[in-house]
This record gives C-alpha cells, structure tokens and sequence, in this order.
C-alpha cells in the first residue's frame, strides 16, 4: 500500500510539474506575444508622430507685408504636406502689435505643445523665444531685418529669415531720379526695432552728402498720420524703413505725401502696393515660402541652422503715384537686376 501510494504521489508531482512547465511555457509565450504587439503600437505611434506636426502661426499685427508672408507660410506647409504624404496642422494667432496679448499667446501655444512656432515680425518673435526658453521649442522668425539688434541671434533653438534692408540702394534710388533733393524726411517708429539700423545708414548716407533731413516718428497710427503730415511742404522725399508700425498705415501716409508732392520710398513692396512711390528690398511672399520649407526641415531633422538673409535687389514702383507725382522712373533700370511695376491694391 505504501509503495502504491508512493507510486500515485509520483504520477501526481510529475502530472503537476508537467502542469506548471505549460503554464510558464503558455506565460512566457503571453508575455512575448504582448511585447510584440506593444512594440508594433509604439512603433506605429512613432511613425504617426512623425508623419503628423502642430505649427502656431503667431503674427505681430495686421498689415499687408506680414499678411503677404503668413498667407505664403500657410500655402507652403500645405504644399509640402501634400507633397511628403504628412499632415501639418497650423494655427494663427494675432497680437495686435500689443507685448502682453503676444506673451499669452506664447505661454498658450508653448503649454498646448506645438512642434514649432513661426512668429512674424521683431516683437513676435522677441515673445516667442521667451515663452519657448523652456521646452526649446523651434522658433522659426519670419521678416526680422536685423536679428543681431533685436537680441536673437546665438539662441540654439531660434533662427529664421531675415529681410535686411540695403538702405545704401534706397538712397541712390532717390538721387537717381530726384538729384535735387535738398531736404529729406525720415518717418519711422522709435519702438520698432527694424528701424534702428537703416536710419543710421540714411543718415550717415545724407551727413556725407551734405543733404538736410527731418526726423519724424510715431508709435500709433494717429501720430504717425501727423508726423507724415507735418512734412508736407518741409522735405523733398520721405524715407521709412521695414517699419511695421508705419506699415499698418502706409495707405493713408501714401496718400498724403503724394497729394502734397512728396515721392515715399520704403523698406518693403507691400508698402508700394499700398500707394508709396517705391522701394529696393526682397519679395514677401518668397520670404515666408523659405520660412516655411526653414521650419520644416527643422521638424524633419531636428537641425536649427542659422538664420537666413534672403536675396533683396528687386526696385519696385507704383506706377500711378509716379504718374501723380510727374516722376521718370526709368533711371531704376540702372540701378536693379528687376524692377517691378504695380498699382495701388484696393
């Protein structure tokens, strides 16, 4: 009795082992079959994140150059989109040329997770790179004319295109085609950080000259429309740069200096669309085209590289203010590669 129980107690251990070598067999094979599928989940994550990026569009103000270049950073990330197979989302923010509405929009888009941020103008991107300094989020500048004075330059997440200003190009175009300009007027904003620079150039050009200059500015539409108008009858010619607070009322200083006679040359081409007389700088919406492609091949490669000058050299005119004005332009030929006529946009 004592060995045949002996003899079931084995068959049971050995039925029980048995049981227990299937069940971590069956286990082992569980735990592997899971690993497999998570493995294929995070990779097909990996692979829908990378197909798939959050771009927030944030745009300093309202007016035509920076309209003209937001509108071309839009086309071109969906452009590419639909070229690489991906999807990029894209949000625009506005603010209103105000530091405080564009310090919320930075906190908002940096704690909402954008892959990249894509500001328009100095102070927009001035905001952006503080609200991103923690997460070193992408800041991809669009239209800043000197990065360097504008404190964004050696910021290993921040780079972007920059619209240098050849102000030399905007003086001779003055004397080319009025060489007897006694007195020339310069309009700009004091706060505007794209200005410091070329009015130093205009007026390091004009001391050399021996040519007389006023200096009128403005950090609302209201007291720029009265400094441009206090200039009527004082100066032959009126000079602003890539300035974005006269931009926002280029219209209406256009209108006014061309009643009162005064050719208005500028920084940008939007400011001739708008009515000014012309200008020597670069094509907005090529600059936010290579902002665009700029942004995403950091997002693709992870390669901040450094900011961009773009190519400038193109003299456009308004021919009806030139007309109104009794101006011959023709002496612009000489002067450019390009020059572009076009009329005031309605």
């Amino acid at each position: 009795m004592k060995k045949f129980v002996a003899v079931l107690s084995a068959a049971a251990m050995m039925t029980s082992l048995a049981a227990c070598g299937y069940t971590a067999d069956t286990a082992n094979t569980a735990a592997s079959s899971a690993e497999t599928t998570a493995s294929a989940a995070e990779s097909t994550a990996d692979t829908a994140a990378a197909d798939s990026y959050k771009v927030a569009i944030v745009q300093q103000l309202d007016h035509a150059s920076l309209d003209e270049i937001r509108v071309a950073i839009e086309k071109e990330l969906d452009v590419k989109a639909a070229e690489k197979g991906i999807t990029i989302e894209y949000k625009d923010f506005n603010g209103q040329n105000d530091a405080t509405t564009l310090n919320q929009i930075g906190t908002q888009v940096v704690a909402d997770g954008y892959d990249a941020i894509i500001p328009i103008a100095t102070l927009a991107a001035q905001c952006m790179t503080t609200a991103a300094e923690s997460t070193k989020t992408p800041v991809i500048y669009a239209a800043i004319s000197d990065p360097a004075a504008a404190d964004l330059t050696d910021i290993d997440y921040v780079t972007g295109t920059s619209d240098a200003l050849n102000t030399q190009s905007i003086m001779d175009m003055m004397f080319a085609v009025q060489p007897d300009i006694q007195t020339v007027g310069l309009l700009y904003s004091n706060s505007e950080a794209n200005s410091t620079t070329p009015i130093a150039e205009a007026k390091a050009y004009l001391d050399a000259k021996g040519i007389a200059y006023v200096e009128k500015t403005g950090n609302t539409n209201d007291e720029i429309m009265t400094a441009a108008s206090s200039m009527v009858g004082q100066v032959d010619a009126v000079f602003t740069p890539t300035d974005n607070v006269v931009m926002a009322a280029a219209a209406a200083v256009s209108e006014t200096l061309t009643k009162g006679g005064i050719p208005f040359y500028t920084g940008a081409d939007s400011f001739v669309t708008a009515g000014a007389f012309a200008t020597c700088g670069v094509n907005y919406t090529e600059l936010g085209t290579y902002t665009a492609d700029m942004a995403l091949d950091i997002l693709e490669t992870g390669v901040v590289p450094a900011y961009h000058v773009m190519d400038g050299g193109i003299i456009t005119v308004n021919t009806e203010t030139a007309a109104a004005l009794g101006i011959d332009y023709s002496a612009f030929n000489d002067l450019a590669g390009q020059v572009v006529e076009v009329t005031t946009a309605e």
